[in-house]
């Protein structure tokens, strides 16, 4: 007989419910800082190119230190550098709070976002792999689920609690006071936390080239996770359809600010549900599958809302984009936590990282060059349409590329046992490559 899902799995362990709550807390006072960033900014300087630039401060740290910021998670205290890094987190918010009161020189504003992408290119590598030590394989799943609808809850209530604090004192100084003291609740949670020391093989090794480039030889050598990670790369780099809303909410749909909100809440709100509604199913049976066909389902999706001039169904259709990438990070997050060995964590995560935020910012930028370029040969919003429509349809391609090239990715089954399950892909494969 089969035993009964447990939908709550990974909280019966104390450690996971501290690092959720906390990770949660301090994912909340991220996302309000970023929206209370782009408000002050532009409010003060009144240049859209101003808000390209936060992007750029927070992602150079995260390319600059990959190498340095995954090495030192795997050699060193993990729970000690997440402590350490979140503090730094805290105050360099606070240092925002002092310029918005003052109205102090936005290139120290700079220094400040600068400082806190480096706080972050060494806390995502050292959570993601602290998050592994909290909760025994078995709950991989159940804990990515649960991790990724933390995210989701705080991407909708993020933007919220920040413009209504932004509101309701007309400045952005109480919402970097309040991550601050987010910071502060993390760090007061994570502190009590029964720490695993993991056992870094390599903690006696001099630091090569070698053992830098310990995570990008390990992912090239695992066809599923070389063919997840370039999946969810291209597929957010052409499918970047979110970056163009303020122009489908002005100039295509007619919805003003408003209905923007509403366009920019509605992918976060379709990956909540998600979320909720796989933490309360069974793992997935035909995983590689799944995770092609939500991929090509995003594309599809953002075809349709390409071409919709219908406020509910652009609407619908960026909560099915929501959904489905959803799918996506908890597919893709199970994969490497079950995929890598504990004193790789750090390394994989760190190139992870870089993956992410290339896509991200990439993704954005891609969307913005390819609607000029369709601006030069269709009129009015005609190369923002061009932009989102050949987007999908370039997801599309790389869904069947992706296919073709890593077929193990196809034939992956239930996530608990996914060396073993798909074939062409030795057992001892989970150790590194050896560095050049």
């Amino acid at each position: 007989m089969t035993a009964r899902h447990d939908s709550f799995e990974a909280f019966r362990h104390r450690d996971f419910r501290l690092l959720f709550t906390s990770r949660f807390a301090a994912t909340l006072g991220e996302i309000m800082v970023n929206v209370a960033i782009g408000w002050y900014l532009y409010e003060r300087t009144g240049d859209a190119f101003a808000l390209g630039l936060v992007g750029l401060a927070q992602f150079i740290p995260v390319i600059m230190l990959a190498l340095i910021t995954g090495q030192a998670a795997d050699r060193y205290n993990r729970k000690w550098i997440v402590l350490g890094t979140q503090l730094g987190l805290g105050l360099f918010s606070l240092g925002l709070a002092w310029l918005a009161a003052t109205d102090g020189s936005i290139a120290l504003m700079y220094g400040c976002i600068f400082g806190i992408g480096v706080m972050q290119a060494f806390h995502n590598p050292a959570s993601s792999s602290l998050f592994a030590q909290t909760i025994p394989k078995a709950a991989y799943a159940n804990a990515a689920t649960w991790s990724s609808s933390s995210w989701q809850l705080a991407s909708v209530l993020g933007p919220a609690l920040g413009g209504l604090l932004i509101a309701l004192f007309s400045d952005a100084t109480p919402v970097f006071v309040l991550n601050g003291v987010t910071s502060l609740i993390f760090v007061a949670l994570v502190t009590f936390i029964r720490y695993i020391p993991h056992t870094p093989a390599e903690k006696k090794e001099a630091i090569t080239w070698g053992t830098l480039l310990a995570g990008f030889h390990f992912i090239r050598s695992q066809p599923v996770m070389l063919g997840a990670i370039t999946l969810d790369l291209f597929a957010v780099l052409f499918g970047g359809a979110t970056a163009l809303l303020p122009v489908y909410a002005k100039d295509i749909l007619l919805v003003g600010p408003e209905g923007l909100g509403w366009l920019r809440a509605a992918p976060s709100i379709g990956a909540l549900g998600m979320a909720i509604f796989l933490a309360s199913r069974p793992p997935f049976r035909n995983a590689g599958r799944t995770l092609l066909l939500a991929v090509a389902g995003f594309g599809v999706a953002t075809i349709v809302f390409g071409f919709s001039t219908n406020f509910l169904l652009s609407l619908a259709m960026l909560a099915a984009l929501g959904a489905l990438d959803n799918i996506s990070v908890v597919i893709r997050s199970t994969l490497f936590l079950t995929l890598t060995p504990d004193d790789m964590r750090g390394r994989v995560s760190a190139v992870n990282s870089v993956f992410i935020g290339a896509s991200n910012e990439l993704g954005a930028f891609q969307s913005g060059a390819a609607a000029w370029f369709g601006g030069q040969f269709l009129a009015g919003v005609g190369g923002t349409i061009f932009a989102v429509v050949s987007g999908g349809i370039g997801t599309l391609i790389v869904v069947y590329a992706v296919a073709r090239t890593w077929p193990q990715l196809g034939a992956l089954k239930r996530l608990s046992e996914p060396v073993e399950a798909v074939k062409g892909i030795e057992p001892d494969a989970t150790q590194p490559a050896s560095g050049d």
